[in-house]
């Protein structure tokens, strides 16, 4: 009698998915780095939920500049998830790469409305950026700069990162604001208040207690406690400055939408290399570089994400992969694509590996037709999130060596300018000029390695440039 078990067909399925788990495991060694394949992929979910506003804010800003909201959206999509998933396979890092906030104001305001520079060629200026900065990642350039920076001012850009993404959470949720007489302060109490408050006590709870996907459960919560505002209590208004008729925070505005790939390849690569464009490729090079070397060190400081040499983990693989996204977001589109802060909430969370940006990578793929769903998740329920990760970015300040001051003052001046002036490459350009100088007069200026005058000098000139 030919008998079969009824349980072979499980335990096939769970041989097929034990050797799946196996095959990840090796790749992305998760065990090596102390995570499980189930942390990883909240981590990644956690990551994902914290930066999927791009999605949205992303093409409004560019549709200042005349791309269609609809296109832009097509080419944020696109551009994160390429260079995600790039991220997590080729350089197996926990770190998501989207087009660059701040940087797309740069490219939006300053540079097409500002300066009258015609769309076309400003993708094209964005382009040959990419370009350069190919050529230095792949040169190996960022990684001897990154050598090169004393590791108490490493502390200090990830305080000041932490600190940051802290200020970006605050601002969120309204909860710090503006004020003329104190440049910033305390809003006053009210629905909105009291909803990012008690989700924020409760995504805290969440970590405490170590419950597994924290922060993205938080999220959720927070969402939720958001749906009466501007229906049954509170006014939401405030968070949609450029539709103040909208009250409510979470807002249902359809389903799907089709993806627009028009945009695609109108760009103008010849006339971008006229000389009087040179200036807005330099601020472009410069900037996305400055950027994308804080982060990755903020990160890894933060994280111990670091080798046996104590750099970034695969930064070599890490800045090809930013350097190619960066370069492939002009033809598709975008302003230049960037490693994300917001990275750090899902490694908060736990997450170590790449497997956490391929998880992120993948999700913005639904999101080329379902794009109109993240209105449902408002910028107070991610507040919490990155409050937190500007706390756990903060653990590297009890390493800085307070009593050396010449090693102090320069990391001192990266935690608080990155948040003061609102830009981390803005902060950082001014500490490592501090360093050098006070170094300089200090007489030590022996301790400076060369590759370290050089960055200040093209520091001191993109400070100059925006002024």
């Amino acid at each position: 009698m030919n008998y079969q078990p009824k349980g072979v067909e499980p335990a096939s399925g769970q041989a097929q998915a034990s050797w799946l788990a196996s095959l990840l495991d090796r790749y992305f060694q998760i065990s090596k780095f102390g995570s499980t394949i189930r942390t990883e992929i909240l981590a990644g979910l956690t990551t994902f939920l914290a930066a999927s506003y791009v999605i949205v804010v992303n093409p409004s800003i560019l549709s200042h500049a005349g791309i269609p909201f609809s296109a832009g959206v097509t080419a944020t999509v696109l551009v994160s998830f390429i260079g995600s998933c790039a991220m997590g396979l080729y350089a197996r890092s926990p770190i998501l790469v989207a087009p660059g906030m701040g940087i797309n104001a740069l490219f939006a305001y300053t540079m097409v409305v500002g300066a009258k520079v015609p769309l076309e060629i400003a993708l094209g200026c964005v382009f040959w950026a990419g370009v350069l900065f190919t050529v230095m990642a792949f040169f190996n350039l960022r990684q001897t700069i990154i050598e090169a920076i004393p590791v108490d001012l490493r502390y200090g850009i990830a305080c000041g990162i932490g600190l940051f993404i802290a200020l970006i959470g605050f601002e969120n949720a309204k909860f710090i604001i503006a004020n003329p007489d104190t440049i910033v302060g305390l809003t006053t109490f009210n629905p909105v208040t009291l909803t990012f408050i008690a989700g924020f006590i409760l995504t805290v709870g969440l970590v405490v207690r170590k419950v597994p996907g924290a922060m993205m459960a938080g999220m959720i919560l927070t969402t939720i406690l958001s749906i009466p505002i501007g229906r049954w209590w509170g006014d939401g208004s405030a968070f949609w400055p450029e539709t103040p008729d909208v009250h409510t925070l979470v807002n249902w505005s359809g389903f799907s939408a089709a993806p627009d790939f028009s945009f695609i390849g109108q760009i103008d690569l010849v006339g971008a290399l006229s000389l009087i464009y040179l200036p807005f490729i330099f601020v472009f090079l410069f900037t996305n570089f400055i950027e994308a070397l804080s982060t990755f060190l903020g990160l890894a400081e933060a994280a111990d994400l670091k080798d046996e040499q104590g750099l970034p983990r695969n930064i070599k693989q890490s800045m090809h992969v930013d350097a190619v996204a960066a370069l492939i977001s002009a033809p598709l589109g975008t302003s230049p694509a960037t490693v994300y802060l917001e990275s750090g909430a899902g490694i908060a969370q736990g997450g170590r590996t790449g497997l956490v940006a391929l998880v992120a990578g993948l999700l913005f793929v639904p999101f080329l037709f379902l794009s109109p769903l993240l209105s449902l998740v408002p910028a107070v329920a991610t507040a919490p999130v990155l409050i937190l990760t500007g706390l756990f970015m903060s653990e590297p300040m009890s390493k800085i060596r307070w009593t050396d001051i010449d090693e102090a003052i320069p990391a001192f001046l990266a935690i608080v300018l990155i948040p003061l002036t609102f830009s981390i490459t803005l902060g950082l350009s001014l500490a490592i000029i501090a360093y050098v100088l006070i170094k300089l007069v200090c007489g030590r200026a022996g301790d400076v390695k060369p590759v370290m005058w050089f960055v200040a000098l093209l520091a001191a000139a993109l400070i100059a440039q925006t002024q």
